[in-house]
């Protein structure tokens, strides 16, 4: 009866070994499920459409293609000629659908951009665990979970980076002096790039959209309460798209 010392040495084996087995294979497709489970569950854990579920097929699936490559003419050598890198170079093709699917596109904003980058990381992970790269596929993974978390901790700290958004302001009056309006986002270290007026005489009231770039951690429930009282005012609004 072999010891348990034995098992671990046959499985320790069989897991490293460069020709593809059962055991390997089994071993590099639960592998995959965690690491793209983990990428996954950060995902999930900012709202994302693409969560633990999409993760873990893509770098199950980049594997398996992997093991596929390398399986096919490992055994048919003999009888076929196959190129390794054949079946695994079209999974990169594959996953760029899938992360043009992951972008969403909402009034001229595009969001989705790290998540599809995301995709298309855990893909080329998958395909690492299934030419047996095990540690290089465990540190990648680590380093995205840096790069989703530690990164976007920092960016938010030091304010790194502006957005472009349209400041939409209906007042009750006509407005011919945008002054007041550029002394309170100056105080705000917020730049007006361009704006458009539309001016109605009939009731009296002006439509402003201003074009501002604004930081990420800008604070738009006080800066709305400070552009209300400049001139009497009907609305305001945040948005990505013109009203013109």
């Amino acid at each position: 009866m072999p010891s348990i010392s034995d098992i671990w040495n046959y499985l320790y084996t069989s897991i490293n070994d460069i020709d593809i087995n059962s055991i390997n294979s089994i071993f590099r497709l639960l592998l995959s499920l965690l690491l793209g489970s983990i990428v996954g569950y950060e995902r999930k854990r900012k709202g994302q459409t693409a969560g633990v579920r999409t993760f873990s097929l893509i770098a199950m699936g980049a594997t398996l293609a992997m093991l596929l490559s390398i399986y096919v003419p490992q055994e048919y050598l003999g009888l076929k000629n196959g190129d390794p890198g054949r079946i695994a170079a079209q999974v990169i093709t594959g996953v760029g659908f899938l992360g043009a699917g992951a972008i969403i596109q909402m009034k001229g904003s595009v969001r989705g951009l790290t998540t599809a980058a995301g995709i298309w990381m855990v893909a080329t992970i998958g395909m690492a665990v299934g030419v047996g790269m095990y540690w290089v596929s465990i540190a990648a993974t680590a380093l995205i979970l840096f790069i989703l978390v530690q990164l976007e901790r920092i960016e938010h700290r030091i304010s790194l980076g502006s957005e472009s958004r349209i400041i939409r302001i209906t007042a009750s009056a006509i407005v011919r002096d945008l002054k007041p309006y550029t002394d309170i986002m100056q105080t705000r270290r917020m730049h007006l790039s361009n704006f458009y007026v539309e001016y109605d005489f009939a009731t009296d009231e002006t439509l402003l959209n201003l074009v501002v770039l604004v930081r990420e951690n800008t604070d738009y429930l006080t800066l709305f309460k400070e552009l209300e009282e400049v001139y009497p005012t009907k609305s305001i609004a945040l948005t990505n798209q013109l009203a013109i």
